[in-house]
């Protein structure tokens, strides 16, 4: 799914580092354009992986500022390509090799290790060339003006790979994962920053200590939404940067599927409720258990328009993150490179104002959760929890 569609799977990371020349346009370019993808279909390499446009997977030379440029947006495409050869399709083709090579040989009764992994090599070539490479596209856009990148995988292989090869490509910058912690430190009002630093539980800045020693960040604020759902409004104003307007209402609840764990001697356990949730009551029965919301269904709705996703609590990660559908009025006459522009636009908008929302629902609750009264809130939600 790429980030054009309506629904895409999206991590954020934020750009550190400082790049070499002023001209930041025709620096990026040049990056692109130098680790653009190279096609591996007439070799038999077993993967390639480089740039392409984010509008074309097929284009990769970057010819001109308008490939990658919209305004204060960079948007390109990490192509990976790879041939894949299955075990039951190897296997027979290394034991005829064997075969053969011990036929020329027989004073040796077994193919010597070091044989045999050129023998594998040598297969897996014959066989790579025979094979077609299978791609993969992974959709990426830089705002200039935020800093951020957003990404559209959350696959970690995928991910490790944009990061590599971010990093390759435009050298004194690199990418570090907008971790909950460093997306609280950037929604909340100063005057809040010292008990945020106070509730930090990580001894270091290092990202993966930062996610883990701060999971209480999101199970908190997923335990608070669950109680406001049932027992709120469920009204929120924007407090946040971006296309909306501060001060404007919308709606935020949890609902469809709730996943709850709990690590123990045995190990993690899970438990996945799905269906609409009229009470939560299976929810808070896990809870009380010991169970912690790692993972639910958002909706975040404004007007008319409706944004639907998975939040990874422990990431703030966004699975099935499903926007308002991008519609545009065109005739015969319209330009395809115009229209391709208005969509990007389009798509853009609605989901920065999503994560406008979602930011501001987030602040509203590091409100309530770093403020002095918070343990009153808490007899709250656990008198709650009580009552299942």
């Amino acid at each position: 799914m790429g980030l054009l569609n309506n629904t895409v799977s999206i991590c954020q990371f934020q750009v550190v580092g400082t790049p070499p020349v002023t001209d930041l346009v025709a620096w990026v370019g040049a990056g692109l354009a130098r680790d653009g993808f190279r096609s591996i279909e007439q070799g038999s390499e077993e993967l390639s992986c480089g740039w392409a446009q984010l509008d074309d997977f097929q284009e990769s030379a970057f010819a001109g500022v308008h490939t990658y440029q919209r305004e204060r947006f960079f948007g390109f495409s990490l192509r990976r390509d790879q041939r894949k050869l299955p075990t039951a399709l190897l296997k027979p083709y290394m034991k005829k090799a064997e075969e053969d090579w011990l036929a020329v040989n027989p004073k040796f009764k077994r193919v010597p290790k070091q044989q045999r992994e050129e023998l594998r090599d040598a297969v897996r070539g014959s066989l790579f060339a025979k094979t077609l490479p299978v791609p993969a596209i992974f959709d990426a856009v830089w705002d200039t003006r935020s800093n951020l990148v957003t990404f559209a995988s959350l696959g970690s292989k995928a991910v490790e790979q944009f990061i590599d090869q971010f990093k390759k490509s435009f050298d004194g910058l690199r990418l570090v994962p907008f971790y909950p912690m460093a997306r609280a430190g950037q929604v909340i009002d100063e005057s809040l920053r010292p008990s945020l630093t106070a509730a930090n539980a990580s001894s270091t800045d290092a990202v993966l200590e930062q996610i883990e020693a701060n999971q209480w960040l999101g199970h908190d604020f997923l335990l608070w939404l669950m109680h406001e759902t049932m027992n709120g409004a469920s009204e929120y104003s924007v407090n946040q940067p971006g296309p909306s307007v501060v001060g404007e209402g919308f709606v935020a609840y949890l609902n469809d599927r709730v996943l709850l764990s709990v690590s123990n001697e045995n190990g993690v356990q899970k438990v996945t409720v799905t269906g609409p949730q009229d009470n939560f009551n299976e929810v808070r029965t896990a809870l009380q258990g010991g169970k912690a919301i790692c993972e639910s269904v958002l909706y975040l709705e404004k007007q008319e328009k409706q944004w639907k996703l998975t939040l990874k609590g422990d990431t703030f990660h966004f699975a099935s993150f499903k926007a308002p559908s991008v519609t545009l009025e065109k005739d015969a006459t319209t330009d395809p490179a115009l229209e391709r522009e208005a969509v990007f636009y389009e798509r853009m908008g609605l989901l920065e104002e999503g994560l406008q929302l979602f930011n501001s629902l987030l602040a509203t609750f590091l409100k309530q959760r770093l403020a002095a009264n918070w343990s009153t809130k808490e007899q709250a939600i656990r008198a709650y929890l009580a009552a299942a």
